[in-house]
This record gives structure tokens, C-alpha cells and sequence, in this order.
């Protein structure tokens, strides 16, 4: 049985730092990992990837680019979401996901495995 759990989330304020874990069991990190936000009335968007697929390094979605790092540590089966200079605009509940079921790591359907989310709160 596959399980993730997110944690990490809270109150911050425009300008600061936040770092999600996601400690998975049952599947290893080593395989695609991705992390993914909802804000209320929005659809699932895409926020990092990491996986062996991605020759040239993670991906991020455009939004959080420059912004948010992508990590895992297989010893600790755990993937993580440095996220720097968050604005309000982040605010939103985090999901990390794993069990890609096609090539297309950005896209939130492919995913067969979800934890619970994380919710960030940024205040302006």
C-alpha cells in the first residue's frame, strides 16, 4: 500500500520561507515525484517534479521558477518543496504525488498516488 504524507505547512508572511516534506511509504522517492497546489476554486496546478526522466535537472512550473527547489533524499524516502520569496499568490493547499502513469509529469491526472496536502497560508 502506497501512502505519502505532506507536511511542512503553515502561516507565513509575503517574502518568506517554507520547507514541504512528503515522507512516502510503499513506493520508492527514486521513481517520479511531483508536487502540485490547489487554491480554493482552481483547478490542480503543476509546481515541481523530479525524476530520472529529467535529464537536464527538475522541472518547475512557471509561476514558482527560480523560486522553489525540488528535492529528495531516497535514505529517507522523503521528497521535499524549498519554497523562497513565497507571495501571496502561493497560498493554496500542497500535494505531492507519485505512480506517473504516462510520461507527462505536469499534469495532475497522471498521478495515481496523492497525500493528504499541506496548506500554506501567505499574508500580504
Amino acid at each position: 500500500q502506497v501512502q505519502l504524507v505532506e507536511s511542512g505547512g503553515g502561516l507565513v508572511q509575503a517574502g518568506g520561507s517554507l520547507r514541504l516534506s512528503c515522507v512516502v511509504s510503499g513506493r520508492s522517492v527514486a521513481y517520479t515525484m511531483g508536487w502540485f497546489r490547489q487554491a480554493p476554486g482552481k483547478e490542480r496546478e503543476f509546481v515541481a517534479a523530479i525524476s530520472i526522466r529529467l535529464s537536464g535537472g527538475p522541472d518547475y512550473g512557471d509561476s514558482v521558477k527560480g523560486r522553489f527547489t525540488i528535492s529528495r533524499d531516497t535514505a529517507k524516502n522523503t521528497v521535499y518543496l524549498q519554497m523562497n520569496s513565497l507571495k501571496s499568490e502561493d497560498t493554496a493547499v500542497y500535494y505531492c504525488a507519485t505512480g506517473l502513469l504516462t510520461p507527462d509529469w505536469s499534469t495532475f491526472r497522471n498521478y495515481q498516488y496523492w497525500g493528504q496536502g499541506t496548506e500554506v497560508t501567505v499574508s500580504s
